[in-house]
């Protein structure tokens, strides 16, 4: 098994535990999926106007409304020394694009992390569970951007700004 397979079974088993999750605290759950099997290339939605629009990994259905959800599983947090914070990440051209998905459906957008309570290199054992927040909150709360790090860059948000939701194991 090649690494990519290695971590896209690992996400899908963060998005399921993740599903589970909202299931068990009265949430319906609509997975996005990709369309044609074996593309890799995620969920997207397909505007009107031509454009394609990477989509959040699933939509929830609860009595609060519609809500999108991105569901991240990651082992830890790392340490980011110039602070001394915990922080944690997404790719940066995705936080755009669910930017630009929300803006076009007019519903909330949430990133959810999972994080297990493992190690980064370099730093001490992470905190454990699930955290997220509104993308509306998370773009005004960037911690920082990095060049250095993915193929188009990287976010990063310090953890208090994140809602811790659940402890680990969910």
């Amino acid at each position: 098994m090649s690494n990519f397979d290695v971590k896209l079974a690992e996400g899908k088993t963060g998005e399921s535990e993740i599903a589970e999750w909202l299931k068990a605290n009265g949430s319906h759950i609509l997975p996005i999926y990709e369309i044609a099997d074996k593309q890799f290339k995620g969920p997207a939605m397909y505007q009107s106007n031509g454009e394609t629009v990477i989509a959040p990994d699933m939509a929830v259905f609860n009595a609060y409304g519609i809500t999108f959800i991105e569901a991240k599983h990651k082992n830890a947090f790392s340490a980011y020394r110039l602070k001394n914070i915990w922080t944690t990440g997404i790719d940066l051209h995705h936080f755009r694009q669910y930017q630009k998905f929300q803006a076009a459906l007019k519903l909330p957008v949430w990133i959810l992390f999972l994080h297990k309570g493992g190690q980064a290199k370099d730093s001490p054992p992470s905190p454990a569970g699930l955290f997220g927040n509104s993308l509306k909150k998370l773009v005004n709360s960037v911690d920082h951007q990095s060049d250095r790090h993915g193929k188009t860059g990287m976010v990063y948000w310090d953890k208090r700004s994140l809602i811790k939701l659940s402890d680990y194991p969910l």
